[in-house]
C-alpha cells in the first residue's frame, strides 16, 4: 500500500506504475473517490461543530427559544445520521482502490509483459556434459522406485508428489542444510504454520486479486498459505518496534500451498509444479532505508546462490521486468538453475525488496531517533523449495551408471554418503 499523500502529489508516477505492471486499477477513480470522501468528512466535521454549538447555545437562551434550538440539534443530528452510509461506503470503496494500488518500481528495473521480458544478469557454474544418454528427474525417479506418482494420485488427485527411501531424505537433507546455511549467517531459524487468516494475504499483497491461488478451510477463517512470508510478514503486524530491534532476519521453514490455478497443461510433469511442497523462506525487516535496505537485497541474493553453489549446480540470475515483478515489489530477481533433459534454466528462487509498501498494510512501525514511529521495509527470498530444486539437482548430478552423486557440502546431512541409488 502507498501513502495517500504520495498518491495524491504524484499520479503521474503512480498511473505509470499501474500501466507497466499491468494492473487493472483506475487512478483517476481513486482520486474522485478520494475528493468526495474529503467532502464528507468536512461536511461531517462542519455540521458537529454546528451541533456542538447549538447544544452549548441551549442553556444560555431565554426560555421560549430554547424548543427552537432543540429542533435545531435533533435536525442536525438526523442529517449527520443520513450522511453516516455515504461516509461508510466512500471509506470502504477508498480503501479497496488503495489496496490495488502497485508499489513503485526502482530507477533501472526493465518494463516488459511477462517474464519472456525478464534480463538476464549473469550466468554461473558450469553446465554439465554427458557421455551417455541422460536420463530427465521423472525417468531417474522412476529407474529408482523413488517415487509413486499413481498411488498418490489416487490418494491426493493430480499435481500431488511421494517421494521414497533416498529421495525422500535427499529432499528433508536440501531443507535442513539450506536451514542450517541461513542459521550459520545469522537468520533465526523459524518452524511455522501454513494455516493463515485471510487478512494475513491482504498484508502480504497476495490478496486482492490471487484469492483463486489460495486453498480456503471450509468452514473456517482460514486458508493455506503458499509461501512462509505470508504468516511471518503478519507477525509483528500492528505494533512499533523498538528501532534497536531491526533488522529481524528470519529463514522460516513451512509446509507450503498453491492451487496453482490458470496453470493447466504447463509444467505438470513430475515434480515441477505441484499443490503441496516444503520451503525455507528467508524474510528480512529494516529500517525504512533504501540503500541499507537494498544492502539487504543483496545479502539475501548472496545466500541463495550460496545454497545454489554448494549443491552445484549452474544457475543464471535475471532481473523481473516490472510485468513480471508482482504488485507489490520495487525490485525483483529470480534465480533459475539449469534443467539438462529441457536444455533451459527453471526458477528456483525470487528476490524481493518491497519499501513499506507491506508494512504499510500490516502497521508495522519502528521507532526511530527521538522515538519517531516509521513504517519498516521488509524483504524476501526464498532459501530453498524442495521438490522443484530435485529437478535439476538430480539431472546435473546423475552418474552413468544411473546413481546420483551428492556435492561435498550436503554429504554431512545425508549420513556421509558420496553417491546415492
Amino acid at each position: 500500500m502507498l501513502d495517500l499523500k504520495f498518491i495524491r502529489d504524484n499520479p503521474g508516477l503512480v498511473k505509470h506504475a499501474i500501466q507497466v505492471k499491468r494492473i487493472g486499477l483506475d487512478l483517476d477513480e481513486l482520486l474522485q473517490v478520494d475528493r468526495e470522501l474529503l467532502e464528507l468528512k468536512q461536511r461531517v466535521e462542519a455540521l458537529q461543530a454546528e451541533r456542538n454549538a447549538n447544544a452549548k447555545a441551549v442553556p444560555k437562551v431565554p426560555k421560549e427559544e430554547k424548543p427552537a434550538l432543540i429542533e435545531k440539534g435533533k435536525a442536525l443530528g438526523e442529517e449527520l445520521k443520513e450522511l453516516e452510509p455515504a461516509l461508510r461506503a466512500h471509506e470502504d470503496a477508498l480503501k479497496q482502490l488503495l489496496l490495488r494500488v502497485p508499489n513503485i518500481p526502482l530507477d533501472g528495473v526493465p518494463e516488459g509483459a511477462d517474464d519472456s521480458d525478464n534480463v538476464e544478469l549473469r550466468r554461473e557454474g558450469e553446465l554439465p556434459t554427458f557421455d551417455f544418454t541422460p536420463l530427465d528427474h521423472v525417468a531417474l525417479l522412476d529407474k529408482h522406485h523413488w517415487a509413486d506418482a499413481e498411488r498418490v494420485a489416487r490418494v491426493s488427485g493430480s499435481r500431488s508428489y511421494l517421494l521414497k527411501g533416498e529421495a525422500a531424505l535427499l529432499e528433508q537433507a536440501i531443507l535442513t542444510f539450506a536451514l542450517t546455511y541461513l542459521a550459520d549467517r545469522d537468520f533465526t531459524p523459524l518452524s511455522t504454520t501454513a494455516l493463515v487468516r485471510p487478512e494475513t494475504l491482504v498484508a502480504t499483497g497476495h490478496f486482492p486479486g490471487g484469492e483463486d491461488q489460495v486453498y480456503k478451510i471450509e468452514g473456517l477463517d482460514l486458508m493455506l498459505a503458499g509461501t512462509a512470508e505470508v504468516p511471518v510478514n503478519s507477525l509483528y503486524a500492528g505494533e512499533i518496534l523498538p528501532g534497536e530491534d531491526l533488522p529481524i532476519r528470519f529463514a522460516a521453514i513451512s509446509a507450503a500451498f498453491r492451487s496453482e490455478a490458470g496453470s493447466a497443461g504447463r509444467d505438470v510433469r513430475g515434480l515441477i509444479r505441484v499443490h503441496e511442497f516444503r520451503k525455507v523462506e528467508q524474510y528480512v525487516i529494516c529500517r525504512a532505508d533504501q540503500e541499507e535496505a537494498l544492502k539487504w537485497f543483496d545479502t539475501l541474493l548472496a545466500n541463495a546462490e550460496g545454497i545454489l553453489r554448494a549443491l552445484e549446480l549452474p544457475y543464471r540470475v535475471v532481473q523481473n521486468c516490472t510485468g513480471d515483478m508482482g504488485a507489490g515489489k520495487a525490485l525483483m530477481y529470480d534465480i533459475e538453475a539449469w534443467v539438462p533433459s529441457e536444455q533451459l534454466y527453471r526458477e528456483t528462487h525470487s528476490c524481493s525488496y518491497l519499501g513499506d509498501w507491506q508494512a504499510r498494510r500490516t502497521g508495522l512501525r519502528y521507532k526511530g531517533e527521538g522515538g519517531k514511529p516509521h513504517f519498516a521495509h521488509t524483504l524476501n527470498n526464498t532459501g530453498i523449495a524442495v521438490p522443484r530444486v530435485l529437478v535439476p539437482f538430480l539431472e546435473n548430478h546423475q552418474q552413468a551408471d544411473g546413481r546420483i552423486r551428492i556435492p561435498a557440502a550436503l554429504q554431512p546431512f545425508m549420513g556421509g554418503k558420496a553417491f546415492i541409488g
